[in-house]
């Protein structure tokens, strides 16, 4: 883990050729598929350190903890995890992390871009900064790990990419005052995918996007805040990680569907 101005930065690559169950059901990713997973941790303003600090904490110990449970119950699988850790911004660092992992696990299958850096700022107290930051986490990344990953996922059987947008990005209209940067950004995905489905359909790789909503409320979300969130969403209740999970195992099985940003938000873009 290394902070970096309240920042983690964490990459996953996960191979499954032997079939795990694990504690939560099974995937079939877990069957046949090498995937990387570049995600950046929500990064906080700056007058919320302890909050970032918190959830960075709460990320690796999720992760260390199922890592310990692979490798005390299924050492042949836990020997084919690997973390690696990247500034996603920079072309060199996602075209060596990419490179690694081909090198430490002999291929790759599937991208899953997670990257993003969620922060809610007034308008009167935006400046060029946050703008840049938000297009270099949540669009530029992606791009950039993209073309690394192009190469590799030309030589898989059946190459996928997934991006991760946004439920409000894919309404199509800024619901909340606040998030102008990352609104932008998160619209910028969307268009990312439909541009690289468009390019590598020829290739047979198929390019997709999530755009969840209510998965999991955050750590700092009051009782009432939580209620709210479930009375504005049809479903009546948050989404939980499975919900995103099934979705982006669809994206990957699938192949016919490419250029697509698949909502996953319980319907609260009807309301």
């Amino acid at each position: 883990v290394r902070r970096e101005g309240a920042v983690l930065w964490e990459a996953t690559f996960l191979t499954g050729e032997a079939k795990p169950r694990m504690p939560y059901r099974q995937s079939p990713l877990a069957e046949a598929k090498i995937a990387t997973i570049a995600k950046w941790i929500d990064q906080m303003p700056p007058e919320d350190p302890e909050i970032t600090l918190r959830r960075a904490k709460d990320a690796v110990a999720v992760a260390e903890r199922k890592l310990a449970w692979a490798r005390a119950n299924r050492p042949a699988v836990a020997a084919r995890i690997r973390t690696a850790q990247a500034d996603l911004t920079a072309a060199a660092e996602c075209r060596r992390l990419i490179a690694e992992t081909v090198a430490a696990l002999g291929r790759l299958d599937i991208l899953i871009n997670m990257a993003s850096a969620y922060v809610s700022r007034p308008l009167a107290e935006l400046d060029e900064s946050d703008w840049d930051r938000a297009l270099a986490v949540d669009a530029r990344a992606a791009y950039l790990c993209a073309l690394a990953a192009v190469p590799h996922l030309r030589a898989a059987p059946r190459g996928r990419i997934v991006n991760v947008s946004d439920w409000v990005a894919r309404s199509g209209r800024p619901r909340y005052p606040g998030y102008l940067p990352y609104y932008v950004a998160k619209s910028a995905v969307i268009a990312l995918t439909e541009a690289l489905a468009l390019e590598l359909a020829g290739d047979g790789i198929l390019v997709n996007a999530v755009a969840p909503g209510p998965i999991r409320p955050p750590a700092e979300m009051d009782a009432q805040e939580v209620e709210a969130v479930e009375r504005a969403t049809p479903l009546g209740r948050w989404g939980g990680d499975q919900a995103l999970v099934t979705a982006v195992l669809a994206l990957i099985e699938t192949d016919f569907i490419t250029g697509e940003t698949l909502r996953v938000d319980g319907g609260r873009h009807l309301k």
